[in-house]
C-alpha cells in the first residue's frame, strides 16, 4: 500500500508513516517535503505537491512521502526538518527560498539525509539547489501585457525584494515596453508569498490606480478573483494554471513542472547516484512551462507570444539580450549581448524605465 502522511505536528513526525517494509526487509524511501503555504493555494505549493504525487505515481510503494504544509520561513521551518530527518527520511525537498538557511543548519545535523532546497544559493555535500527560470515566463507574460493593456498601466504584485522576484520584474517590463512604449508598471510589495487577503488588496489598489493587466509573483488565486470583478482587467496563472479563471482574466499562465525533477532526484538516491548539483531549468526542459493562451488574446498576439515561447526553448533567443541600461541610466548590456547566470542570480537592480526603488 502507497502511504501519504501529512505532518501534523513535529511530535507526529513520520510516527503515522512507519510500518511500510518490503518481503525482502527493506524499507521504502522516504521523501520529505516541507511547503511555505498550503497545498490548496491554487499556485507554488500546489505545483510542488503535484510533483510528490508524481514521485508517488512513478515508484509506488518503493517510497513513502510525507509532507508538512504552511510552515513559515524560520525557526519553526528548522523544527520541521528536523523532525523529518529523525523521522528517517532518506531525502527532503524545501521548497522556499527562506528555507534556506534552516536546511543548511539540518543539513549539517544529519550527513546522511539528502536536502534539496529550492529557489536558494547555498550548498552543501548533502545539499543541492534547484530552481526554474520564471523570467523566461516572465517575458511572455510581458509581451501579453504590453500589447494588450488599453490604459497602458500594469500593475506587478511582488513578494520579497530577491533576485528571483526582481529578475521576473524586469523581465515583463522589458518586453511589455518593447511593443508598447507607453506602457508604465506600478509594483506594490506584498511582502508574503501566500495571503489571499493582502494580495486581494493589492490587485484591487492597482486597479483602482488604472492598471487593466495584472501580474502576481504571490501564490494565491485572489488577485485573479480581484480582476474577475472588473471588466477589461487581465491577469495570469501564477505557478499553475489557475484554469477556473479561463478564458479572462486569466488569459495565460506561468506552470511550475516540478514533477521531473522529483523523479529524477528520489530515482538518484534509490540507485546511489544522488550529488549535490545546482540545476537552473526553464521552458527548453519543460520546468517552465506556458499554458493555454485563451481566445481572449488576439490572434497575432496569441502567435507572436507562442513564436517568443519556441524561440526561448529552441535556445534562439534570450529575455535579456541588450541593448539594455539599468534604471540609473548606466549601461549594462550592448547591443546582441546576454546576460550571464551570475549577474541574473544576484540581481538588485531594476531596468531604465521603471520606477520607483527595491526595498532593502
Amino acid at each position: 500500500m502507497n502511504k501519504r502522511t501529512l505532518l501534523k505536528g513535529a511530535a507526529a513526525a513520520f510516527v503515522l508513516s512507519a510500518g511500510a517494509v518490503f518481503a525482502d526487509g527493506h524499507e521504502p524511501t522516504k521523501v520529505g517535503f516541507v511547503y511555505v503555504g498550503p497545498v490548496g493555494d491554487g499556485g507554488w505549493t500546489y505545483e510542488h505537491d503535484q510533483g510528490r504525487l508524481a514521485v508517488e505515481a512513478e515508484f509506488g510503494d518503493k517510497v513513502e512521502t510525507v509532507f508538512q504544509e504552511s510552515v513559515p520561513e524560520g525557526a519553526d521551518a528548522e523544527r520541521v526538518m528536523t523532525q523529518m530527518a529523525l523521522g528517517g527520511a532518506d531525502i527532503i525537498f524545501t521548497t522556499s527560498f527562506g528555507y534556506m538557511d534552516p536546511t543548511i543548519n539540518v543539513a549539517k545535523k544529519f550527513p546522511e539525509v539528502k536536502f534539496e532546497h529550492a529557489t536558494g544559493y547555498k550548498r552543501a555535500e548533502n545539499v543541492s539547489t534547484y530552481s526554474a527560470r520564471f523570467y523566461e515566463g516572465r517575458a511572455v507574460q510581458g509581451h501579453i501585457a504590453g500589447k494588450m493593456t488599453k490604459s497602458n498601466k500594469i500593475g506587478y504584485i511582488a513578494s520579497f525584494p530577491i533576485p528571483e522576484v526582481i529578475r521576473g520584474i524586469n523581465a515583463a517590463y522589458i518586453h511589455a515596453k518593447r511593443v508598447n512604449p507607453d506602457v508604465e508598471f506600478n509594483i506594490v510589495w506584498a511582502y508574503t508569498w501566500f495571503d489571499p487577503a493582502k494580495e486581494a488588496d493589492a490587485a484591487t489598489a492597482l486597479i483602482e490606480q488604472g492598471a487593466d493587466v495584472i501580474l502576481q509573483h504571490t501564490d494565491s488565486t485572489a488577485p485573479l478573483a480581484a480582476a474577475e470583478k472588473v471588466e477589461g482587467v487581465i491577469g495570469f496563472g501564477q505557478a499553475s494554471d489557475m484554469a477556473e479563471f479561463k478564458p479572462s482574466p486569466r488569459v495565460s499562465s506561468i506552470i511550475d513542472n516540478w514533477a521531473p525533477y522529483y523523479i529524477d532526484r528520489v530515482r538518484a538516491v534509490m540507485d546511489g547516484t544522488w550529488e549535490s548539483t545546482d540545476t537552473w531549468d526553464g521552458i527548453a526542459p519543460g520546468m517552465v512551462e506556458i499554458g493555454e493562451i485563451t481566445d481572449a488574446v488576439p490572434a497575432d498576439v496569441k502567435a507572436e507570444a507562442e513564436a517568443l515561447r519556441d524561440a526561448m526553448a529552441a535556445g534562439e533567443y534570450h529575455p535579456f539580450t541588450g541593448p539594455l541600461k539599468k534604471q540609473d541610466g548606466s549601461d549594462w548590456l550592448a547591443d546582441g549581448e546576454v546576460a550571464d547566470d551570475g549577474t541574473l542570480a544576484g540581481m538588485n537592480f531594476y531596468v531604465e524605465g521603471l520606477t520607483g526603488d527595491i526595498p532593502n
